[in-house]
């Protein structure tokens, strides 16, 4: 599947129709002006500037088009075949010539679901930590008196105390709930109602003696099951009207939950795949940035290495956006990065680690590369949360998305970085040897 294109802002072909090439001629004149001041720059304010030159640049040459985020299904089949691409990439990323225990497993949990596609009943299920006599089991459903066949669920009660408050999966998978509560209202009541998975229908059956029913709350009165077909009778009409759409509403509530368990796995195997990636793509950048003759040539080394990690990553995360694409929404988190001062911060903490290094000729493009190479990291945690984030997220508020959260992404990837900030120094000085040694090899 590709994506679509953004919307184009209509004023802007004009715009650029007016827009005359002596206009220009200040920005190309500010730009060639820091090219010869960055020529001319060593050291920590040298790196600063020219990341900084660098994240100016792609703000002025970047691109208008939006990543675009595939829409959500809309129904059952939909959903079926969005968990069947997942189970795809599990295969894909695993790379076993045979499936797995924990791929099999999820084979069944879907091929399960497929099977409830055909389902021509509704799965009712009386819950609570506290049940009636199974004797009202008959009067019961038929009191509900539901258009298609009803299905009861009468298990054992709820426990007082559960380690997850995980509800189990049958009555996850049922249409309806109805949760039975004797006043006055217990703790552990309250607390399984709000553990109720995200859609899922219920309705209260309280003991409630004499008082009239109200929406979504059924009083009743379990030592006169006489009036039991009176006290039901909303819920009976709630059945009658929606009993039929209920069926679709289950299945799509039950895929989706299944692709959202399935999705933090997925995203488990993506992460580790990223940071081989990054550890490769920190030290391309940083590499690059050491033997480019002049410093203005350091950005198109970050960004040709920046742009092949934003491809695999593209892929890692099945993600359809172009290059173009993903080079607008890396350059928000890269400005993001900018105005929160990360890159003056690694570079004042980088300052130490290269005064104390013997090697005399790298002390002018160390920093930078080190800083490059951290900038890289930072900007490529916060691109892969947002990858994550922005899988399913309409398209019209992908680009409002980006922009709130980019600063908020950008913030945590540094605080995460920042735990590591040893390893990275370990690592830096094991690469500053290695570089260190090349030329007398």
């Amino acid at each position: 599947m590709t994506a679509p294109d953004a919307p184009t802002d209509p004023t802007a072909l004009p715009w650029l129709a007016r827009r005359s090439v002596r206009s220009l001629w200040p920005v190309a004149g500010a730009l060639a002006g820091g090219v010869l001041l960055l020529d001319s720059l060593h050291g920590p304010f040298g790196a600063l500037f020219s990341l900084g030159a660098g994240a100016a640049g792609l703000w002025l040459l970047g691109s208008s088009r939006r990543p675009v985020a595939p829409p959500l299904p809309r129904s059952s089949e939909a959903w079926i075949e969005r968990c069947q691409a997942v189970l795809d990439s599990f295969e894909r990323l695993e790379q076993e010539p045979e499936p797995t225990a924990a791929q099999q497993q999820r084979q069944r949990q879907l091929d399960d679901l497929r099977q409830r596609q055909q389902r021509g009943h509704l799965d009712l299920a009386l819950v609570g930590t506290e049940l009636p006599s199974q004797a009202l089991q008959p009067t019961l459903v038929a009191a509900c008196r539901a258009p298609l066949p009803l299905k009861l669920h009468w298990t054992h009660p709820l426990p007082a105390y559960s380690p997850d408050w995980q509800w189990p999966l049958l009555f996850r998978q049922c249409d309806l709930l109805v949760f039975c509560l004797a006043l006055p209202l217990k703790a552990v009541d309250l607390r399984w109602l709000e553990a109720l998975p995200e859609g899922q229908a219920v309705w209260l059956l309280v003991d409630g003696g004499a008082e009239p029913a109200t929406s979504l709350r059924l009083n009743w009165n379990p030592a006169c099951p006489a009036g039991l077909s009176r006290d039901l009778a909303p819920l009976a009409e709630q059945l009658r009207r929606s009993g039929p759409q209920q069926l679709e509403l289950t299945q799509r509530r039950c895929l989706e939950a299944l692709h959202a368990t399935w999705q933090l796995e997925l995203e488990a195997l993506r992460r580790q795949h990223w940071q081989q990636l990054l550890q490769r793509t920190q030290w391309t950048v940083a590499a690059g940035v050491v033997v480019a003759p002049l410093p203005s040539l350091d950005l198109l080394v970050l960004a040709a290495a920046n742009g092949l990690m934003l491809q695999e990553m593209a892929r890692l995360w099945d993600c359809p956006w172009s290059l173009e694409q993903l080079q607008a929404a890396a350059t928000e988190l890269g400005k993001a990065a900018l105005t929160l001062g990360v890159v003056e911060w690694s570079s004042q903490a980088l300052a130490s680690l290269v005064k104390l290094h013997g090697a005399t000729w790298l002390v002018g493009s160390a920093l930078q590369a080190l800083s490059a190479a951290y900038l890289t990291r930072v900007v490529g945690r916060a691109m892969a949360d947002y990858l994550a984030l922005a899988s399913g997220v309409p398209e019209q508020e992908l680009a409002s998305l980006l922009q709130r959260q980019a600063p908020l992404l950008v913030a945590r990837a540094a605080e995460q970085e920042k735990l590591d900030w040893g390893l990275f120094l370990k690592q830096g000085r094991s690469w500053l040897s290695q570089q260190t040694l090349l030329p007398a090899a």
